[in-house]
């Protein structure tokens, strides 16, 4: 059932493609903010790291299952 999910097409590519390239882009989104902050430009304030930690490792749940349902068919 997960499998047939993350198999899903849309836009001709599969779910999980694109669950992998958010998870990508909120990781470098993450490392941004921490990286911009740890040098004194507080564009994006310092409280909306550990919420972009959060998503990205929601995120990155989500994927990992995705994946391992391929595998393990569930």
């Amino acid at each position: 059932m997960v499998s047939s999910l993350a198999f899903h097409l849309f836009l001709g590519k599969p779910l999980i493609m694109y669950g992998g390239i958010l998870t990508f882009l909120s990781l470098l989104s993450t490392a941004t903010i921490g990286a911009l902050n740890l040098k004194g430009i507080t564009i994006i304030p310092f409280k909306w790291h550990p919420r972009m930690a959060v998503f990205t490792i929601i995120l990155g749940a989500i994927h990992a299952i995705f994946g391992l349902s391929i595998y393990f068919r569930f």
